[in-house]
């Protein structure tokens, strides 16, 4: 399993899944056969997560090849990362409560034997340990395979749900704020009050087709309580009605801005932000910084290839931009907190049409949010 870091790979991955796979997605979609194999599964989150691919690209494709009603389950599944972020952005601080949450609890935990075992791979826990190998070697998990290693994190070792959310974001080319965050709340059933996800000794036999032996597992562990709770707040995702001639910021969640909103807008100046660890609480590892760095380099080449006049920055630059400045929206993300943090007020963000939309509709639980999915497909499709 590679994730090659390129656009014209990631179509080349798109389009072969939707040709040869897509027919036997709903069937087999929650199998993990191993990092060798993964043909039952489109693998084109890491290509999503940063933009390299859009969703309503990945729809369209699916659906010049089937009917929604055959293609329902996979669309669902590409757009809820769509309505993971909606819901975070009407809720920005459960964001900013968890990083106070990690700080303190990585204070607490930073010589637990338990957790220091867990991150090694030494839990003997035969599929948990193996996992953790996979991931720090591949930098993917099968999504179904992600639930179970949260839930074994959570309830059998007793972890903080928090260190595993930063474990996850650490490791994963596709680690994603809102996804990684409110996943991992949603095993632990803070997300959904009460309502948790345990692992279990059968379930993963089944879908790992036997692949492990000693799956000795918690399996009867209430949900973990949290006594806050989140109300709606109303923001703004409007753009400026008329763009005027000025430079553009993109970050490392939108890099294909030629299939972008704003492909035909007009800008001076493009500027491609890469954010290393210094300036990011959650320090990444270096397979996934280089991950992120590489296709970076691919959307200048792709730029420069339609003669666009563009530049790769250090975060920390954009700090010199005295002007008022456009940017692609970075989403609630580490991105999105340097600029507040540092009280830049001269960007203005400019909106995807998708989340714009989208959004709306994140105010619920995903299945008020389903509801919506034909209605979404007919309008962007």
């Amino acid at each position: 399993m590679r994730f090659e870091t390129s656009r014209a790979k990631a179509l080349d991955q798109l389009n072969n899944f939707v040709e040869n796979n897509l027919s036997e997605y709903s069937k087999l979609r929650n199998f993990d056969f191993g990092p060798n194999i993964r043909s039952n599964i489109s693998c084109l989150s890491p290509y999503i997560t940063h933009g390299v691919i859009n969703e309503l690209e990945v729809i369209k494709t699916s659906l010049n090849k089937f009917s929604f009603a055959k293609n329902e389950k996979f669309i669902q599944e590409v757009l809820w990362r769509v309505y993971w972020k909606g819901w975070l952005e009407l809720r920005p601080n459960v964001w900013s409560d968890y990083l106070i949450e990690l700080n303190q609890i990585k204070l607490e935990y930073k010589n637990n034997k338990n957790y220091l075992k867990a991150k090694e791979g030494k839990t003997n826990i035969e599929c948990f340990d193996n996992w953790i190998m996979e991931l720090k070697e591949h930098n993917y998990l099968h999504n179904h395979t992600r639930m179970w290693f949260a839930s074994i994190w959570i309830f059998t070792l007793e972890l903080p749900w928090q260190l595993g959310a930063e474990f996850f974001m650490k490791h994963l080319y596709d680690g994603d704020v809102a996804s990684n965050t409110l996943g991992w709340r949603w095993v632990a059933g803070i997300q959904t009050k009460g309502k948790h996800y345990l692992a279990s000794e059968w379930n993963i036999k089944k879908f790992t087709n036997n692949r492990f032996q000693n799956i000795k597992l918690n399996e009867k562990s209430p949900p973990k309580i949290s006594k806050k709770t989140y109300s709606v707040i109303k923001e703004d995702f409007n753009n400026p009605e008329n763009l005027q001639e000025k430079d553009l910021i993109i970050f490392d969640n939108n890099l294909s801005f030629e299939i972008s909103n704003f492909k035909n807008k007009k800008f001076r100046k493009i500027f491609l932000v890469c954010n290393k660890n210094e300036k990011r609480f959650i320090k990444l590892s270096e397979k996934v910084l280089k991950f992120k760095s590489l296709l970076i380099e691919d959307q200048k080449k792709r730029l420069e290839n339609k003669s666009i006049n563009c530049e790769i920055i250090d975060i920390e630059e954009i700090k010199n931009f005295k002007e008022e400045i456009y940017a692609l929206y970075p989403n609630i993300s580490e991105n999105l907190d340097f600029i507040n943090s540092n009280s830049i007020n001269n960007i203005k963000f400019l909106y995807r049409e998708l989340d714009q939309y989208s959004w709306q509709y994140c105010n619920k639980g995903f299945f008020n949010f389903k509801n919506y999915i034909p209605k979404l497909i007919s309008i962007f499709n």
